[in-house]
C-alpha cells in the first residue's frame, strides 16, 4: 500500500555543502560554553533609537559589535594554526554572520562576511547586514560552484581543512569568526550546540525574561542564551574564560548603543 501524497525531491546542490561543513567540523576539538546574558539594557536602548529613527537596529550587528571589541582586546582568539604548526594572529576581526534573506521565494539563512567589524560601528555593520538582506538570491550558485558540488564527498571535503592549512586564504574566504543566529527563526529561550570549523563562534539563542536580583532588588530581566565555541587545539581554558568574561561586559553595558538624548 503507497501514500500518494509521499514524494522524491532533489536535494539542493548547496546542502550539500552544509553536510561536508558538519562532518568537517566534527573532527575538531571543539569546547562548548553555555552563557545566560542580560541584554535588558541593550534591549531599552534599540528600542529607544527605534523610537528616535523609526528604524529597528539589528540586533545581531550589536553582538558582532561587541564580539569584535573583545576579540581586539583578546587576539589570540583571532587566530588560526597552520599545517606547519604555527598560529596565525589576526588583526582585522572578520565574522561571518548568519543574514535572513529570501531565497527563490523562501526565507532562509545565507552566509555573509563583515569585514574588519572591530573598525566599525553598529550603525554601519546593522547598514551592511540590511543590504546584504535586500540582496536579490544571494545564495545562488555559480555554475563552477555547482560543478564543485557534483564532485566526490571527499574532494568536496577538502576546502574545509583551508582553516588548519591556509589560515590566509580561509580568512578570505569565510572570515576569522562567525556568528550565527537560531534565534532569529522562533521565540523564546534556549541553547543551540553547533559543529564549526571556526576557532570561535558565536550561537545566538532565545531571549527570556527571569527573575535576577539586581542592587539588592528582585527585579524580571531579558536574558540571553548564548553559545560560545571554541577550538581548544588553538584556544587554552583560561584565555577563553576572560575572553568570554570581557565579552559578556561588553553586552550586559550595551557597548555601541548610544541612546537618542545620552551623551
Amino acid at each position: 500500500m503507497s501514500d500518494r501524497g509521499d514524494r522524491i525531491e532533489p536535494f539542493p546542490a548547496r546542502r550539500r555543502g552544509t553536510v561536508d561543513y558538519m562532518r568537517t567540523a566534527g573532527r575538531r576539538s571543539n569546547v562548548h560554553g553555555l552563557l545566560e546574558v542580560d541584554v535588558t539594557e541593550a534591549r531599552r536602548r534599540i528600542e529607544a533609537i527605534e523610537a528616535e529613527t523609526g528604524e529597528s537596529l539589528s540586533f545581531t550587528a550589536f553582538l558582532v559589535c561587541c564580539l569584535a571589541r573583545a576579540l581586539e582586546e583578546h587576539p589570540h582568539l583571532n587566530a588560526y594554526r597552520d599545517w606547519r604548526g604555527r598560529v596565525h594572529v589576526f588583526e582585522a576581526v572578520d565574522v561571518n554572520v548568519l543574514v535572513e534573506t529570501t531565497v527563490r521565494g523562501e526565507r532562509m539563512g545565507v552566509p555573509h562576511v563583515i569585514r574588519g567589524a572591530n573598525e566599525r560601528s553598529v550603525r554601519s555593520i546593522h547598514d551592511e547586514i540590511r543590504a546584504a538582506q535586500a540582496t536579490r538570491d544571494p545564495a545562488n550558485l555559480s555554475p563552477l560552484a555547482e560543478l564543485g558540488f557534483r564532485l566526490p564527498g571527499f574532494v568536496r571535503r577538502l576546502v574545509w581543512r583551508l582553516p588548519q592549512w591556509f589560515p590566509e586564504r580561509w580568512k578570505a574566504m569565510a572570515g576569522t569568526v562567525a556568528v550565527t543566529s537560531v534565534g532569529m527563526f522562533g521565540g523564546g529561550g534556549g541553547w543551540v550546540i553547533s559543529p564549526t570549523n571556526y576557532t570561535l563562534q558565536l550561537t545566538v539563542g532565545g531571549i527570556s525574561e527571569q527573575p535576577r536580583v539586581v542592587d539588592g532588588e528582585l527585579r524580571t530581566r531579558e536574558l540571553l542564551d548564548l553559545t560560545v565555541t571554541f577550538d581548544h587545539d588553538v584556544v587554552d581554558g583560561a584565555p577563553a574564560t576572560r575572553f568570554v568574561k570581557r565579552l559578556r561586559e561588553h553586552i550586559e553595558a550595551a557597548d555601541g548603543l548610544d541612546t537618542p538624548g545620552e551623551p
